[in-house]
């Protein structure tokens, strides 16, 4: 498994995480122990980068992986948590008794003293133009409350303004094969800056695993079947904000790229790896076969210049227009 530096964080993480959305909540029902044996897959092979929210599962989604943390003493993981998706959605929320609160429920939650990074979980833009939200996180770092802190954002534009904070170490942004803008401006200005990239919704909510089909059903609880026209959240965090039909056409269509003894899922993770400027790409994960094989795509080699040409061909055809521009 591969390794890069996660900005000014000074720590090294896996190029392969484990996004851990999915045990939490909001893509069906996955029950604990199989949740649990995912986990432990992925650090059997390797990664070493666990990301989660405080929102995933309402806290269910920390407490697991504070048990597997439990599980696994003397290793070393870089968890990642989120806060701020708890209260409505306007800047005054963002306040430091907030803060606290939330830091002290995920503390609980992971059974540890100091989170190794927390991230503001797409906050109001507004927040980003807010001085004194990022001078109280620089507080919680000297209060030992957390190591680290970063953002996750829906916009480009969030991205850049949030990382002429000092303070930011990191920030978590949409990139894969159907949402290739960040790659324009963006990952260099974070390299420039010494932050931290980690790409989310690397597979576009399976799309990019070449598995789902026109007639695949959904459960009610999977955000695939109910935020397709962004009925609970940004639209953007569905399918990366392509309309189904679309990004079926073009996974089809980006089959002939995919390595031999390779699948479409790990071609796609080792295209966002190809990109200067990006630490590691947090697929999800329910099971541990799907773990594992996430891993994987760690130790795939590079890709051909031909496949990434495709690739941008096909962006620019059929998914540019769609997204390109919103996000």
């Amino acid at each position: 498994m591969e390794h890069r530096r996660l900005g000014k964080t000074g720590r090294t993480v896996s190029v392969i995480g484990f996004g851990a959305w999915a045990i939490g909540g909001d893509w069906g029902n996955v029950d604990d122990a199989t949740a649990l044996r995912a986990l432990h897959a992925a650090a059997d092979a390797g990664v070493d980068l666990i990301d989660t929210a405080d929102v995933y599962g309402d806290g269910h989604s920390e407490q697991l992986i504070g048990r597997f943390l439990r599980e696994r003493p003397g290793e070393t993981f870089l968890v990642a948590t989120k806060m701020g998706r708890r209260v409505p959605q306007v800047p005054a929320e963002y306040n430091p008794a907030a803060f606290r609160a939330w830091n002290d429920r995920s503390r609980q939650n992971l059974g540890v003293e100091t989170l190794d990074l927390v991230q503001l979980h797409c906050p109001p833009t507004q927040v980003y133009y807010m001085p004194d939200v990022f001078a109280d996180l620089d507080e919680m770092v000297a209060e030992g409350r957390i190591a680290n802190y970063g953002v996750s954002v829906e916009k480009v534009e969030e991205g850049l303004k949030a990382i002429e904070f000092p303070g930011v170490a990191s920030v978590q942004i949409i990139f894969n094969m159907l949402r290739q803008r960040p790659a324009e401006r963006f990952l260099a200005e974070a390299g420039r800056r010494d932050v931290g990239v980690l790409t989310r919704v690397p597979l576009a909510s399976g799309i990019l695993t070449g598995k789902l089909r026109p007639d695949t059903a959904f459960e009610a609880s999977d955000h695939r079947n109910y935020n397709r026209d962004g009925a609970s959240f940004d639209v953007g965090e569905t399918f990366a904000g392509v309309d189904y039909e679309t990004g079926l056409e073009v996974v089809e269509a980006l089959r002939e790229i995919v390595p031999e003894g390779a699948t479409m899922a790990q071609t796609a993770l080792r295209w966002i790896l190809m990109h200067d400027g990006v630490t590691a790409a947090i697929p999800g994960a329910k099971t541990a076969e799907q773990a594992a094989a996430n891993a994987a795509a760690g130790s795939l080699a590079p890709l051909p210049p031909a496949a990434m040409e495709r690739v941008r061909e096909l962006y620019a055809a059929k998914v540019r227009p769609l997204v390109h521009q919103r996000w």
